[in-house]
């Protein structure tokens, strides 16, 4: 008898868009949460995916408010007990709160003692408390490929039987004066929106938010009368291993991932036929480019894609989580989203999807990419598989 099949019976979402149903809704509708804002008065407006116009959210905030979100949508009640784990990255994690914390120190308002002690693991920490989980606690950060390697690393805690079930992805706060002026000076951030794929992208807009999974085993789902979203499948994770922002020159190392996802999604449950490819996306140049190249090479003739960072904000480490929880909506709800902010392609050979797109698909792939060349894909697919 092979490993379990890992279902997922929880999402929780937040994007600029809000929670998980506005969010859905008003990316069928095309919508953007993105707007001009100047949270820093020394640092240029920009479009923002902002959670409040008030200003940047507080991470741990947002993390109690996933988590309970996360578990009122399974249909369970902490404490889970310790057969129960985390798996949540953040890639900037406290950045934000550090940075606060360090001007309001220089400007009299307290000294480093009177400061939080946060570290990376400190959200999955926080996961684990308010869910009540004292099984494994990892804290994943893979920079914008975290949430995906959070949710591959959560599967395969059920999977191997070390879990019962294991609250996964990933929850970003990156709006913070360093993270905007450093993609400043990169050249990184679009003056005026994220368009994926265009021939006018000019970058990418930071956005804030998270997505969390609930996941279990899929007999004990089952058993419990749960809701079914989809089944993961397999999963692939490489580094280019070369320069320590932009990613390879070539893309055998992200080729790698996808096809190690796609090969393990069919060892688990047989052939599976892709029907949809939620693009990681960015606007940039670079990435954009790559990521074409990429999905054309690996289907010739075509396969839905698209990227929804149009509607939501790149929102760096969680990003790849964010695309999880929508590829699962799609799976669920057998409709494809579209790619917002798409005006004209700079890729015609995509089939790239501009309008919700009802379509009956088996499996979808999701990627994301990060800085320092790592790559990482997953497989999910619809119930019944």
């Amino acid at each position: 008898m092979g490993p379990e099949a890992v279902v997922v019976t929880g999402i929780a979402l937040a994007t600029a868009l809000s929670d998980r149903e506005a969010t859905w809704g008003q990316l069928l509708r095309g919508k953007s949460g993105l707007v001009r804002a100047q949270p820093f008065g020394d640092l240029p407006p920009l479009p923002l995916g902002l959670l409040d116009p008030s200003g940047p959210v507080d991470l741990l905030t947002l993390t109690g408010r996933l988590g309970a979100a996360v578990l009122e949508d399974a249909g369970l009640t902490a404490p889970l007990g310790d057969r129960w784990g985390v798996a949540v990255g953040s890639s900037r994690s406290f950045q934000g709160n550090l940075e606060r914390w360090r001007c309001e120190g220089t400007k009299g308002g307290g000294s480093p003692k009177s400061w939080p002690l946060v570290w990376p693991g400190s959200v999955a920490a926080a996961i684990a408390a308010a869910c009540g989980t004292s099984g494994p606690a990892i804290a994943p950060m893979a920079a914008c490929a975290t949430g995906l390697v959070a949710i591959a690393q959560g599967a395969d805690l059920v999977r191997s039987g070390h879990c019962d079930g294991v609250i996964a992805g990933a929850i970003e706060a990156p709006i913070t004066p360093l993270t905007i002026a450093g993609f400043l000076k990169m050249g990184a951030l679009s003056p005026s929106g994220l368009r994926p794929f265009d021939r006018d992208r000019d970058g990418f807009a930071l956005g804030e938010g998270g997505a969390l999974l609930l996941l279990e085993g899929r007999e004990a789902a089952i058993a419990r009368g749960a809701r079914i979203y989809g089944t993961i499948l397999g999963s692939g994770s490489t580094v280019d291993a070369e320069r320590s922002v932009a990613p390879g020159l070539d893309l055998k190392a992200a080729q790698r991932a996808m096809d190690l996802a796609i090969a393990r999604s069919e060892a688990i449950l047989g052939p599976t036929a892709i029907g949809y490819v939620h693009a990681h996306g960015t606007g940039t140049a670079l990435n954009d480019a790559r990521e074409a190249h990429l999905i054309q090479t690996r289907w010739p003739d075509g396969i839905p894609a698209s990227s929804t960072k149009g509607a939501t904000g790149h929102t760096l480490g969680a990003s790849g989580a964010i695309g999880a929880a929508l590829t699962l909506l799609a799976l669920h709800r057998q409709v494809l989203p579209p790619c917002v902010g798409l005006g004209q392609s700079a890729f015609p050979p995509l089939d790239l999807i501009t309008t919700a797109r009802p379509r009956a698909i088996a499996a979808a792939l999701t990627l994301a990419f990060g800085f320092g060349g790592v790559n990482s894909a997953l497989v999910m697919a619809a119930e019944p598989p």
